[in-house]
């Protein structure tokens, strides 16, 4: 008489999710963003590429879970530069800031950046991913020649004013209320994107 199996989780595979994580940090940590791949890291974990993606989803879903990287910029910047444009820059520095200040974020986030500054190791990560995953994304929503070019810049100034008001925590941008530097910075975000 055959054996019925139960639903649920495949027998042995109850530490996949946990293996799949571990094998991501090594791999990322090894070969960069760029060079980790989906199926490097299902060797290593021992598993198929497929349960990667069934547990993960995508490359950057697994990054950004990994790194416990508390933005989707990738994500979200390229919804916000589709809606009005003269806003744009506004709704970039305000969606950035907005999350900076709800602790859980704000925590994780200096984290990533700090960590992005001085490791040998997350450096090549961050720029991997921001390369990768995110200019890309917001150039391809600007029509203009040197997409690449303003994209880069809008995350320079967006980087900047993070670090400034949340790692080194400069005097009057660390205390600015959100309302003056989104007005004070979104025109610098505003002509990279447009002007």
């Amino acid at each position: 008489m055959a054996t019925r199996r139960g639903r649920g989780r495949p027998p042995g595979e109850s530490d996949a999710r946990a293996r799949i994580a571990a094998a991501a940090v090594h791999e990322f940590g090894e070969h960069g963003y760029d060079g980790a791949t989906v199926r490097g890291i299902a060797a290593r974990a021992e598993v198929d590429a497929a349960l990667v993606h069934h547990y993960f989803g995508t490359k950057p879903d697994l990054f950004a879970e990994v790194t416990q990287f508390p933005l989707r910029p990738d994500l979200e910047v390229p919804r916000i530069l589709r809606g009005p444009r003269e806003e744009a820059g506004e709704r970039i520095v305000r969606f950035v800031l907005e999350s900076f200040e709800r602790p859980e974020v704000r925590k994780r986030g200096v984290i990533v950046l700090r960590t992005a500054i001085s490791g040998k190791l997350t450096a090549p990560l961050v720029k991997g991913f921001l390369s990768r995953e995110l200019l890309p994304r917001v150039a391809a929503e600007l029509d203009a020649p040197d997409a690449a070019l303003r994209a880069s810049l809008v995350a320079s100034q967006i980087a900047g004013m993070l670090i400034a008001r949340y790692v080194v925590q400069l005097p009057g941008i660390a205390d600015a209320p959100v309302d003056e530097l989104v007005a004070r910075i979104a025109p610098t975000i505003q002509r990279y994107l447009f002007e």
